[in-house]
């Protein structure tokens, strides 16, 4: 019954649907932090630009296609979740908050992301998941502080060369995708912690022993005949992974050596952003 009123109250004007709306937020919160998740917002309410020290800001799951230029004013955001909503391109004035550290994008219809992403040099996490990009965008390689990429369910087939110069990735997430060969950029990104490639159509691994930052490796749900290298205390999950060893080559022939045990499941839930 509250989202039908919420409903209802996006598309009326009147001051006192606002008000309902958004919950009597008429001055600077406490904490600095502004949640209107879940609003059926068509549009963000001017005044929250007003909230000049304002930190966090969540917009998540509501029918936005743009924002507003005053959003500028918040030049001391650091967090700005986007997801859930319906833009089809990134609005400009997000990459005037350059203090935004946590960027959610996922599972709206973007195609692409705009050059002036690389403003935003603050950037740590980029949740990108759930759109429709086809391939990624050379603009994420110039965010040099970027710890964790999220870029799953889209369409990628490739990743850019230069994603290695972003010596500060410690995860990338890539599930879901259209890759048919492991994306060899990865085998020169030496201090990467987390790959996660599963449910993509990888038919072939090669050794990720050599990468000494490599904590966990995900490739299940991949056409693949064998399971990647690793070095020792590196977790693995997917077919052939510790419970269960990888086909053995005899005479040039692939034996796999079928058992009852379970494949290891996924874990429950992926890490949370740093």
């Amino acid at each position: 019954m509250g989202n039908s009123l919420k409903a209802v109250a996006a598309f009326m004007p009147s001051s006192k649907c606002k008000k309902y709306l958004l919950e009597d937020l008429e001055e600077m919160p406490v904490d600095k932090m502004v949640d209107l998740s879940g609003s059926q917002l068509r549009q963000l309410p001017l005044h929250i630009c007003s909230f000049r020290e304002l930190v966090k800001l969540y917009l998540s799951d509501n029918n936005l296609h743009h924002l507003p230029p005053e959003l500028e004013q918040l030049q001391n955001l650091q967090i700005l979740a986007l997801d859930f909503n319906n833009f089809k391109a990134l609005p400009l004035v997000v990459c005037t908050l350059k203090q935004l550290c946590i960027l959610y994008l996922g599972n709206n219809k973007l195609c692409s992301l705009p050059f002036e992403l690389r403003l935003l040099q603050n950037l740590k996490t980029l949740w990108v998941e759930s759109n429709c990009l086809q391939c990624l965008p050379e603009v994420v390689c110039e965010l040099r502080l970027l710890k964790t990429l999220h870029a799953g369910s889209n369409a990628l087939r490739t990743l850019p060369d230069r994603l290695r110069q972003l010596q500060e990735l410690r995860s990338i997430w890539l599930s879901g995708n259209l890759l048919s060969d492991f994306p060899t950029v990865l085998l020169d990104m030496p201090f990467l912690e987390v790959i996660d490639v599963d449910r993509n159509s990888i038919r072939f691994f090669p050794s990720l022993a050599h990468l000494p930052g490599l904590k966990l490796v995900i490739y299940d749900h991949n056409p693949c005949r064998n399971a990647p290298k690793v070095a020792k205390g590196v977790r693995r999950v997917g077919r052939w992974s510790e419970e269960s060893p990888e086909p053995r080559k005899r005479s040039g022939a692939v034996i796999e050596i079928m058992l009852h045990e379970k494949p290891s499941p996924l874990p429950a839930a992926k890490p949370e952003p740093e």
